[in-house]
């Protein structure tokens, strides 16, 4: 079996799981009233889709200790999935997002149920929020119901605070970064908080912990995971602004209109000529970008170096991260799979 075969047999593994537990959840929500029933479908519809990466991570670190495949692991990692499928219903809200891969996101989506009310636009914001609690709840239900042993939960029970608590505080740094003073340090450490922790370095403890890793593995699932996750987002960063939108299911125009703090933009600003950095101030935070808008901050991007200057960081985080992955006493079989889901999350299109 290729690799490529093996990630995506492990990926509908982690789909099913998924499937089932959410459907039976959002079943029981529709139950209460027959009126919750749009808001059932938005769990759904935010678990549908996603590259599993969080999930796969853990799996790999649990495998990384030498314990061998088990089912109640694979619900136990399909669990952080209901953490970004989450933070992804927040994020959009947030950031006022109108579309996520291809499709409305939850507080456009449940405006729908709201037609006939006044406000309904507040009530479907409202309604998203409480999705997004609602699927943090039920990652921490599907966790401790995945059929492992109590002792070993017990172990990685503590991650959890630890993950919520970054994931937070990311979230919070970029709202309190937006519009502020370009700074491509504070842009990294915004998405090492908001993404890096939570899609690498934390699955992979998660599964190392419920295995009882030793504390020198977990230092190089560090190692490799940090920066890993961090070239991970600023290659999202990257395809945000100049990936093909029938791939990404996102608007490009989405990162200008919310004035992000990202290390693209930040380079960008900071190397903008005294003319461009005002037109940029100009676009940036504007709700409706024009497609020739997008292409001049695209162009401006291009020309300040900015763009090549995120892509060396994301060469020099891979290197960092294999590096790590290179000393660290693994089994073949988990640091062929780790080596290979590094470079497929960095040289991504989507």
């Amino acid at each position: 079996m290729s690799e490529l075969d093996e990630h995506a047999l492990l990926k509908k593994r982690i789909d099913q799981v998924l499937d089932e537990f959410v459907s039976a959840e959002a079943q029981a929500l529709a139950d209460v009233d027959a009126s919750l029933a749009p808001v059932a479908e938005q769990l759904r519809a935010a678990t549908e889709h996603g590259k599993r990466f969080r999930a796969v991570f853990c799996y790999w670190g649990w495998l990384g200790t030498g314990q061998p495949d088990s089912e109640a692991l694979v619900r136990a990692a399909a669990a952080v999935e209901l953490v970004h499928a989450a933070a992804v219903v927040h994020d959009d809200l947030i950031d006022r997002s109108r579309t996520r891969h291809g499709r409305p996101t939850a507080h456009i989506a449940l405006r729908q149920a709201l037609t006939d009310r006044a406000r309904p636009k507040a009530g479907a914001r409202a309604l998203a929020m409480l999705t997004g609690n609602l699927l943090m709840a039920l990652a921490g239900q599907l966790f401790t119901t995945c059929g492992l042993p109590a002792a070993y939960l017990n172990r990685a029970r503590p991650l959890w605070a630890v993950l919520a608590r970054e994931l937070v505080a990311g979230e919070c740094l970029e709202i309190l970064g937006t519009g502020g003073e370009p700074d491509p340090e504070a842009s990294v450490k915004i998405i090492r908080y908001k993404t890096a922790k939570y899609t690498v370095e934390h699955p992979l403890h998660m599964g190392g912990l419920l295995a009882g890793a030793p504390p020198r593995l977990l230092e190089a699932y560090s190692g490799y995971g940090l920066p890993l996750g961090e070239a991970f987002q600023l290659r999202d960063d990257l395809l945000g602004l100049f990936g093909d939108p029938v791939r990404t299911g996102k608007d490009p125009a989405d990162d200008l209109s919310g004035n992000r703090p990202t290390a693209l933009m930040a380079h960008t600003l900071r190397s903008a000529a005294p003319g461009e950095r005002r037109e940029l101030h100009r676009l940036l935070g504007q709700g409706q970008l024009s497609g020739k808008q997008v292409e001049r901050v695209r162009e401006i991007a291009r020309r300040t170096g900015a763009v090549a200057r995120v892509e060396d960081m994301i060469t020099a985080r891979l290197r960092e991260a294999h590096e790590a992955l290179a000393d660290a006493d693994l089994p073949a079989q988990a640091h062929h799979a780790l080596s290979g889901l590094a470079t497929f999350a960095t040289a991504r299109h989507h």
